[in-house]
């Protein structure tokens, strides 16, 4: 592997596993001009979708909200880029869209609105209510390489494009705020190094392990819940209304990143793993301490400063990662029988 060709190549189509999934799959196989092409997809699947959490562990409508957004970022293989404009496409993307979004509010729960002044207060107590499984803990001192590359596999939905959905909210953003993400996104490209971008070193990470770094090549065996997780960043970054919940799902994963990612890198060389296994997990743990820092004050305080009614959808985004991060943890540690 040379760094020109980490995670390259277009997102694979992941085969349907249900009526939805079908339903876009003979959608996409096809010309986009053809005046056939109704703009009716899956109408009678997505009338019976849940809107409240258990959707999340829906693999059809998770599947489906994914190719969605592949289409729209690196495209699927084998489909025609000007589906993603299509007028049928962008119905399907509106109502799938909005009931993922319904079930992620479900799954967070209600959320009172603060003030920016009160915003570092109220991440601390989100961050102290927070019961998150002991993954990272029972890979630095029982974690298999097994496991390892379980947790690659499910994380690479998200770390081989690294970066990309949070990128989304810059031009959304103004002022402080924007400065800010374009400082915490340029370190997440490596300062303009390809090969010190972050998804270059998770790239690395899985190849030390023995894993392929094609760009999705897992998403077929993974399951509706780490779809959800991935999904609930790419439904924030497809709307700008919801820019807040980038910026608030950003500053969760900032919060939260150098502690895990520092027992990632010390069970790695509990199993001998050198370099070229760790850097991804040891880049997070000074890097995140800095960014969660400018996070905070410099990004999402400046947000609520300037848009006060933001606050709710800035908590959503920060809770929905926390939370669908803890679902993700909690399947795999029960796959383990942990």
């Amino acid at each position: 592997m040379t760094t020109e060709t980490v995670g390259a190549g277009r997102c694979p189509m992941v085969e349907p596993c249900g009526d939805l999934g079908r339903a876009l799959a003979e959608l996409l196989d096809g010309n986009p001009h053809d005046p056939r092409r109704g703009l009716a997809v899956g109408d009678q699947a997505l009338l019976t979708l849940p809107h409240d959490a258990t959707l999340l562990d829906n693999l059809d409508a998770q599947r489906t909200w994914f190719l969605l957004a592949e289409l729209d970022g690196r495209g699927l293989a084998g489909v025609d880029d000007r589906w993603n404009e299509h007028p049928a496409v962008a119905d399907l993307r509106w109502r799938l869209g909005g009931a993922l979004e319904a079930a992620i509010r479900d799954r967070t729960g209600p959320i009172v609105a603060c003030t920016a002044a009160e915003l570092p207060d109220r991440v601390r107590a989100e961050l102290a209510a927070v019961d998150s499984p002991p993954l990272s803990v029972h890979l630095a001192t029982n974690g298999t390489v097994e496991h390892y590359r379980d947790l690659l596999r499910h994380r690479s939905l998200y770390h081989l494009r690294e970066a990309d959905p949070h990128t989304t909210a810059i031009p959304r953003l103004t002022g402080r705020a924007k400065a800010a993400l374009v400082e915490i996104q340029s370190d997440e490209y490596g300062g303009g190094r390809h090969e010190w971008m972050h998804s270059t070193l998770f790239a690395r990470t899985m190849q030390a392990l023995g894993l392929t770094t094609d760009y999705a090549l897992y998403a077929s065996g993974l399951p509706a819940i780490t779809l959800a997780w991935s999904n609930a960043l790419t439904l924030f970054a497809s709307r700008r209304e919801l820019r807040a919940a980038v910026v608030g799902h950003l500053l969760a994963l900032e919060c939260t990143s150098s502690i895990p990612n520092k027992r990632n890198a010390q069970g790695l060389r509990r199993l001998g793993y050198g370099d070229a296994a760790t850097a991804f997990f040891d880049e997070h743990v000074e890097a995140d301490a800095v960014h969660e820092q400018i996070a905070l004050y410099d990004m999402a305080v400046p947000l609520l400063e300037a848009e006060p009614t933001l606050s709710m959808d800035l908590l959503t985004g920060f809770r929905a990662a926390l939370a669908l991060d803890a679902d993700v943890a909690q399947y795999l540690l029960r796959q383990w029988g942990i």
